[in-house]
């Protein structure tokens, strides 16, 4: 991510089977689950509510043929957003976020269509010196709801975890945290032929020949050892295998201190989905992110050879600035930041959500974007870090209705009358 697979996305892409072949798979970057201690499960019960309905779409006689956008996929106006804006820390956390991606909102292309650099200028004008006491009103003077599509809302979580590491190795901090190796290449196809553009490989070149990089199995056997690659060790292997999955995360040092970690790299290996093996083979029932934790916690032997089983492994650097960063290259922030799908909902624009959970109702900003976040009002919720961020996140499985908010008088350019 950057943010990728994180929360209830987690889970679902524990689930997922592998990539296609050869060509390098969605990202894991951005936080990861974990904590200090393998123990002691933070289950956070949801709070139900009644979202608010989706607003009717006239079908269209001749259905456009392009629906890979917001645009495509057709734009209804929306009512009035003044009353449906709540009030208090989620508004003010919106307005935050929202200051912070306005330098690159302005001059960023928009993939979804809705909108145009210059589209943001008042409101980010004003953001730059608006009260946070009165977020909601900020929101409500410089924006309008349109949806995209039917508007139906799937929304998942995810957060920054905390691992037990070390800085170096010692007893109880036996698992290495590799930086990115130097023989690790990326090879852009689309410079060979132009059916290839867009998709890319990674490896290593062997004598004369390019070939695939070391796998997992093959790492954690050692095959990186005494090259100096050692970024950090981690305590557990388990919590290290779900931060790789998500691809951040904190350190907590044996002396009290934190080292933050983030995403640099992958080996190129197809990522797989270790959730959907254990569920076929009939060792977990629900596919949770605890379930899987838990078998693997009480199998060591056969939990190493399931992990194996996902040829996937990330390098990580060191994080000494602000952050987790998310897609736009600004730090996410912890409920306000939302990763969406950039063809279906500007990035840095807010999205007002009505779910059937209460904890994720109000503004979010669209700063991030995710390997399993894709298509129109599917967004990814993220919570910051510790154990009240791992517990709702990690069960974060919301549904209901998503407003995209555009800057006033946008919105005619795109709707019929």
């Amino acid at each position: 991510m950057n943010l990728r697979l994180s929360g209830g996305a987690l889970a679902a892409a524990l689930l997922l089977s592998a990539c296609a072949g050869g060509v390098i798979p969605p990202s894991a970057g951005g936080p990861a689950p974990g904590r200090p201690t393998p123990s002691g499960e933070v289950a956070t019960r949801p709070a139900p509510a009644t979202p608010r309905p989706t607003l009717s779409v006239d079908v269209p006689a001749e259905p456009a043929l392009d629906t890979g956008t917001a645009i495509g996929l057709g734009i209804t106006r929306g009512p009035d957003i003044a009353s449906l804006l709540p009030s208090g820390e989620r508004s003010r956390l919106a307005l935050k976020a929202f200051r912070l991606s306005c330098p690159s909102l302005m001059r960023r292309a928009d993939q979804s269509g809705l909108t145009r650099g210059s589209d943001w200028n008042n409101a980010c004008a004003a953001a730059s010196s608006w009260p946070e006491a009165s977020a909601s009103e900020f929101f409500s003077r410089y924006f309008e709801a349109v949806q995209v599509g039917d508007g139906a809302a799937f929304v998942t979580g995810y957060y920054e975890p905390e691992i037990a590491g070390s800085r170096t190795r010692q007893p109880g901090y036996e698992i290495p945290i590799y930086r990115r190796p130097g023989d690790l290449i990326d090879v852009d196809l689309g410079q060979f032929s132009e059916s290839l553009k867009g998709r890319s490989i990674r490896g290593k070149v062997q004598g004369t020949k390019f070939v695939p990089y070391d796998e997992r199995g093959q790492i954690v056997a050692g095959s990186l050892a005494g090259r100096g690659l050692e970024l950090a060790w981690a305590a557990d292997p388990v919590e290290f295998f779900f931060l790789q999955v998500q691809g951040s995360g904190r350190l907590n040092l044996p002396d009290g201190g934190v080292m933050r970690i983030g995403y640099d790299g992958q080996n190129g290996r197809d990522y797989t989905g270790i959730g959907k093996l254990m569920k076929d083979r009939g060792l977990i029932q629900a596919g949770s992110m605890q379930d899987i934790m838990a078998y693997l916690r009480a199998h060591p032997a056969e939990g190493a050879a399931i992990m194996n089983e996902n040829k996937s492994f990330v390098f990580f650097r060191e994080l000494t600035g602000p952050g987790p960063l998310g897609a736009m290259g600004v730090p996410v922030t912890p409920e306000a930041t939302v990763a969406a799908d950039p063809k279906y909902m500007p990035m840095g624009a807010p999205v007002l959500l009505s779910l059937d959970r209460a904890e994720p109702n109000g503004i979010w900003i669209a700063q991030d974007t995710g390997g399993a976040i894709k298509g129109a009002n599917r967004f990814d919720s993220f919570w910051g870090a510790g154990a009240r961020a791992r517990g709702i996140a990690g069960g974060m499985s919301a549904r209901g209705s998503a407003l995209i908010l555009l800057p006033v008088g946008s919105a005619a350019r795109l709707t019929r009358p």
